[in-house]
Order: C-alpha cells, then structure tokens, then sequence
C-alpha cells in the first residue's frame, strides 16, 4: 500500500475582533507570526503539503509572513466565519491528489507537532474522520478523509465549520486523546495574549 498523501489544512483567516481587530495570523509568536508556528506545526506532524486559508488583512500576511511552499487561498468571505474558509479550503484540496486533509487553526499554539502526528496516524482510508480529544472532548485538529469533503463543505456555515457534520457522523469519528501532549486553548481576547511569547 502506497503511503496517503493528507494535506495540511490551515484555517488563518481571522479578523481577531475580540483582539481590537488584530488578525490572529500576524500575531507575534516568538518574534515571528503566530501563522508560521501553525504551518510549521503541521509539517512537523507529518504534512509535506500545507494549504493555508487566509482573509483578514491577506495581503499583510503575505508580506510578512514567511511560508515556502505553502498554497495559499484567498477567501473573500471570512467575516462570515469559519465555516466559509472550511469551503475555502476544502475546495482548493480537490486540485489535488490528497487523500485526507489534517485541518488545524491558527489561534491554538499550545497544539502542537506531537497531537498533530496522533491525529495523522489514524488515517485508515479516505471514509476516515478523526479528531484529537482532551479528555474524552472532541477537539482540533481534526482529520477528514476526502469522501468526506462534499458533505463537510455543504454543511459549513457561520463560525460552526465541521460541527453540524461532525455531530450527524458522531459514531464514526475515530477519538484520540492528545490532552497529555498539547493543550487546547484559543487566542481569542487579550486576557489570551498570555500564551503567547
């Protein structure tokens, strides 16, 4: 059996309007923006090819962000939410020969190479579904094999992304637990900043 190809799938648009509107791919994160740290995460996870779904302030992001190699996807829609740069996403996969997509978002540091590499190896087949768990809690990332991507692309909307999906395939979703390797906590307001370095 030929090795899968999962595409890393990261989810950067974000206006970070609970952080006076300072896009949370330009936040700093050790000197550089927090969008390399995610990039780089998924690499090191087990992702060769990495698709990066960008919208608030895109073309800063590009200027100031270092990411070789990287697919970078435009989506005009981001202030709808999450779920339209899922679609965004999801369809910029289909050009590709990807098995599997290994989705993460930008505003969660504390997810790192190790959670990353559990959730990547519990691809089976292209019907996978896969989430990290903390503590028996679904959580990010989250893996979905590419039967899947018709009907998460479909059910995508506001800020729920795969949630509706998610819970109508509850049964079928392969938990594994990374609570003992990452922590799952969201840069959303500046209380939050604190994680940051």
């Amino acid at each position: 059996m030929t090795k899968p190809m999962i595409a890393g799938l990261l989810l950067a648009a974000g206006g970070g309007r609970r952080l006076g509107g300072r896009p949370k791919a330009l936040l700093d994160h050790h000197g550089r923006p927090l969008v390399e740290h995610a990039v780089r995460v998924l690499r090191e996870g087990g992702c060769t090819r990495v698709h990066v779904v960008l919208g608030a302030d895109a073309d800063a992001v590009r200027e100031k962000a270092s990411l070789p190699g990287c697919v970078l996807i435009d989506n005009p829609d981001w202030e709808e939410g999450m779920g339209s740069s899922l679609r965004a996403g999801i369809a910029s996969l289909h050009t590709t020969e990807a098995d599997a997509t290994l989705v993460s978002l930008v505003d969660q540091p504390g997810i790192g190479p190790a959670a990353m590499a559990r959730v990547y190896a519990a691809y089976r087949s292209p019907d996978t579904l896969a989430a990290a768990a903390y503590e028996g809690e679904r959580g990010h990332p989250v893996l979905f094999g590419a039967d899947h991507w018709a009907g998460i692309a479909a059910s995508a909307v506001g800020d729920r992304g795969a949630r509706a999906y998610l819970k109508e395939h509850a049964e079928e979703i392969t938990l594994v637990e990374c609570g003992d390797v990452a922590r799952a906590y969201d840069i959303d307001t500046p209380a939050d900043l604190v994680h940051l370095e």
